[in-house]
């Protein structure tokens, strides 16, 4: 019975990816998702007895969590667009076109991103500002996008899952009463070779693509120019967001800040800018104070196109704000309301204990039942917090059981729910990255090294038994 929702929400989504393709997110997959809601809600009443007020509670306490995570979101929305039309990921493009080779790029994006992310703990911030431009240097050096958001992907998601200032880092160690810096030493021991395999890959890859994909950069370059003021004043901003991050400022108030400062550059480098995004005449010798207002709202709020003479760039620099975050909040709330009623009916422990119970009984079918089950949890409800969640203490008793570390529990789950997020186009994760690079899930998903290697390499690590040991005191 608990497989009856879940089946439901794959065959819809199924056919809604089948007629609507790229519009399956605005729209369509919401309504699969709440109609699976109804077909739990129906069960959970009907045979199960739960109440509909348990459901209700349930879904209200699931949607609550998400509250940040929205206002992140659409921070970051106001964040990509005052980045863009104020010229600062214009300028890292130009810089970048002409230091990075191609032969490296693609490396040099997965470690560029990993280090972002190791120092903001927030593979989210990473992407929203330094995978942006990445994003735009691989299109002008002629790579394909879903390489290039693979390898910046990749690169954020290692820092997110090994950096002490990562929620979900800090989520998997404490929901698993393992200490956070023994969690982190335990994980590098899957994530380091896990990296190591990933960079291989992409230097390859950069290699073998990038004599063919060198190209003439100065007409990309002289189209920036042309269009923006690109300065290195410009750069202080990154800078500054950095100095934020390193003296450890909430993330929320970096975004703010980061987005509020770049408005300012926006209004003393790129003011023409700002009038063509009001819809005015950018070559206007004097700018009237309303319409720099109504081009600074559209920037942070909406969808803004800019002329670059490149149609490759005109894509890139066009910027949505907040509006083009307000269907991932949408199917983000859509998610939670299934993960809740599902959770509330007890049909997401019941249905994924049913698939792994006959997996338990060996240390590599302990790893592998945590790993899947983070990666089913992520599949069924849409977020990687309640994953990370579910799977620990799912499994928590099971470890203490059988003896083993309480830091092979926190590895575990994190290796299976963490990195895998990103990669189903109906998780928050998915929706957000997907939205803030303008790059579909499944467009990048073969090319997330990183993230489909590490639960293997965890599973293949508990085949090993390499420092895997049993005992009955708790680390």
């Amino acid at each position: 019975m608990s497989a009856i929702p879940f089946a439901t929400l794959i065959a819809m989504l199924s056919v809604t990816i089948v007629v609507f393709g790229s519009d399956a997110l605005a729209g369509p997959s919401q309504i699969a998702l709440l109609t699976a809601t109804a077909v739990c809600t129906l069960l959970g009443m009907s045979y199960c007895k739960v109440s509909w007020r348990d459901i209700e509670q349930n879904i209200e306490g699931k949607v609550h969590e998400t509250t940040v995570s929205i206002y992140i979101l659409l921070v970051i929305g106001m964040l990509s667009g005052s980045w863009m039309i104020s010229g600062i990921v214009p300028t890292l493009i130009c810089y970048g076109i002409q230091i990075i080779h191609p032969a490296v790029f693609l490396a040099s994006a997965c470690v560029i991103s990993a280090v972002i992310s190791l120092m903001t703990g927030s593979s989210w911030t990473t992407i929203a500002t330094i995978g942006l431009a990445l994003l735009g240097i691989g299109r002008a050096l002629g790579f394909d996008d879903g390489w290039t958001a693979g390898a910046i992907i990749s690169g954020a998601y290692f820092g997110d899952k090994v950096s002490p200032l990562s929620d979900t880092t800090v989520l998997a160690s404490s929901v698993s009463g393992t200490p956070l810096f023994t969690h982190i030493r335990y994980m590098m021991l899957t994530t380091g070779p896990t990296v190591f395999i990933t960079l291989i890959i992409f230097s390859l890859a950069g290699l073998w693509m990038g004599s063919d994909t060198m190209s003439d950069t100065s007409q990309y370059v002289a189209a920036l120019e042309n269009t923006f003021t690109v300065t290195p004043w410009l750069l202080l901003v990154p800078v500054a967001t950095g100095v934020m991050i390193y003296k450890k400022v909430p993330s929320l108030i970096v975004l703010f800040i980061s987005a509020l400062l770049a408005t300012l550059m926006a209004l003393v480098f790129q003011p023409g800018i700002l009038m063509q995004v009001a819809g005015a005449d950018s070559k206007a010798v004097s700018a009237d104070a309303l319409t720099i207002f109504k081009g600074i709202v559209l920037t942070l709020s909406s969808s803004t196109q800019v002329e670059t003479g490149v149609p490759l760039f005109n894509d890139l620099v066009s910027t949505r704000g907040m509006a083009g975050m307000l269907n991932t909040v949408w199917l983000i709330l859509s998610a939670m309301i299934f993960g809740g009623a599902m959770s509330a009916c007890g049909m997401l422990r019941s249905f994924l204990y049913a698939v792994t119970r006959r997996l338990v009984k060996t240390r590599v079918g302990l790893v592998s039942a945590t790993v899947l089950n983070g990666i089913g949890m992520n599949l069924m409800t849409g977020d990687q917090y309640i994953s990370i969640i579910l799977s620990a203490n799912m499994f928590k008793e099971e470890y203490e059981q059988q003896g083993y570390e309480s830091r092979l529990l926190s590895r575990s789950a994190e290796d299976g729910a963490t990195v895998t997020s990103v990669l189903i186009p109906w998780n928050t994760c998915g929706m957000t990255q997907a939205t803030v690079l303008g790059v579909a899930t499944l467009t990048y998903l073969p090319f997330c090294f990183f993230c489909y290697l590490s639960p293997l390499m965890s599973i293949l690590h508990a085949a090993m038994g390499w420092k895997i040991k049993k005992t009955t005191v708790s680390p």
